[in-house]
């Protein structure tokens, strides 16, 4: 594999209380800056997402299981947030799977026309 072919997608979820669970993805091909642009253009507040409405793996247990937490509390919410699209390194090429298509990815962040609490897993109940 050659890292020119290849981009990772940083992102984290980061509740109330501040703490954060960190989360990378590689995706096959290479993003423009543009790309980037037009991504943070999509997400709310130019960095806000819904994982699970883009199809990205959450990271809400992750957070929990370092934190100790039983899971949800009230510093809880839908939100992940989005970092950076880089270009892959070696490293990662040895330490990530590859997670999907870099372009089909920025396809369905274009398609968003509203972000929908409602399909989160961590969405306030009652």
């Amino acid at each position: 594999m050659n890292t020119v072919d290849y981009s990772v997608f940083t992102y984290l979820y980061r509740d109330a209380g501040n703490y954060k669970a960190w989360g990378e993805l590689l995706l096959a091909g290479r993003l423009t800056e543009d790309e980037a642009f037009l991504m943070r253009q999509k997400f709310e507040s130019g960095e806000n997402f819904i994982a699970e409405q883009l199809g990205i793996p959450t990271l809400y247990e992750a957070l929990w299981a370092s934190c100790n937490c039983n899971g949800p509390s009230e510093s809880d919410h839908v939100w992940h947030e989005f970092q950076e699209i880089r270009p892959a390194t070696i490293e990662d090429l040895r330490n990530l799977n590859v997670w999907g298509d870099a372009k089909k990815l920025v396809e369905r962040i274009k398609g968003v026309v509203s972000w929908n609490e409602k399909l989160s897993s961590n969405r306030p109940r009652g």
